[in-house]
């Protein structure tokens, strides 16, 4: 009997040990992979501002912290920009903490608010730049950005609107607007492909499937709006002017224009696998807007491309 006892006891006392055991290494490595995380956040956002300011604020003079308004400059396509750019890195810090375990609610918040924090870090990099100066409108657009990933997590726990970019290089056959390129957006392409307002498109990727109730809609496939301008060789005109007072580029007979688009595009995330190499591979594309079919309105026109990026 008391052998029998001794098995029972030893047995129903192990079943919990092992559990817990189960528990604590699943906990563990919880709290191991948001210590990485959180050190890989700190450190790699460091030292890409510490680069930032090296390569760039350093070789600009300094001022005093100011604000300038620079709404009217580019078209707007740059406070699109700013608000791609607060989306994604919430987007990126959030899916991050989501792989470490971090309860639902927290990564939503500190991974949505993550991207408007970098960003703001930048706009005040901005206030002390004599050239610069912080900017309301970049500021809105970081918050904004930040907010659309946010609410749609909270009401949908899903991403049914996806904000996206695309880019395809310009050219100038005239020298004289080619080198007025160089000058603004740089001559390399991996510059231009993040100052060059003339050849970037911003979309809204938007997911038909869950809003339309017993579809046979691919759930991967969306319709996306995109916006962008052309015609930008200058900030509010196509025009330039030394400390003198003198004309060093005027072409403001060159039109500037917004661009309107509609096209298909995909939602990654909504093709299912299981390799997590494959979904990281997703996440990273989903920041990008598929190469399709695209109709543009520009200009009171409408214009027909077989294939757009």
């Amino acid at each position: 009997m008391s052998l029998l006892f001794f098995v029972f006891s030893t047995f129903t006392y192990c079943q919990p040990i092992q559990f817990d055991t189960t528990a604590f290494q699943k906990e563990q490595l919880k709290k191991n992979r948001i210590k990485w995380v959180a050190a890989g956040n700190i450190g790699g956002y460091g030292g890409a501002m510490i680069g930032l300011y090296t390569a760039w604020y350093r070789n600009y003079p300094q001022s005093k912290f100011h604000s300038f308004n620079d709404w009217k400059e580019w078209k707007q396509v740059d406070k699109v920009g700013h608000l791609y750019g607060a989306y994604i890195e919430s987007v990126g810090s959030m899916e991050l903490w989501k792989w470490a375990g971090m309860e639902r609610k927290k990564r939503i918040w500190i991974g949505g608010l993550s991207g408007a924090a970098y960003q703001t870090v930048i706009e005040i990099l901005d206030g002390f730049s004599k050239d610069w100066g912080w900017s309301w409108g970049d500021f809105t657009a970081n918050m904004i950005g930040s907010s659309l990933l946010i609410g749609q997590e909270l009401a949908w726990n899903e991403q049914r609107v996806r904000i996206k970019f695309s880019y395809h290089p310009q050219f100038y056959n005239d020298p004289v607007l080619q080198e007025r390129s160089d000058q603004l957006f740089g001559k390399n392409q991996s510059n231009r492909f993040l100052k060059d307002y003339n050849g970037q498109t911003y979309w809204a990727s938007i997911s038909i499937a869950p809003f339309l109730k017993e579809t046979n809609w691919p759930k991967w496939l969306n319709i996306a709006f995109g916006y962008g301008a052309n015609g930008l060789l200058g900030g509010r005109e196509n025009m330039a002017t030394n400390p003198g007072g003198g004309i060093l580029f005027d072409r403001r007979d060159i039109p500037r224009y917004r661009q309107w688009y509609i096209a298909p595009d995909i939602d990654w995330k909504k093709i299912p696998t299981h390799r997590a190499g494959l979904r990281f591979l997703f996440t990273f594309l989903n920041a990008f807007k598929f190469p399709a079919p695209a109709i543009e309105l520009s200009s009171g026109k409408v214009r027909f491309h077989p294939l757009y990026f």
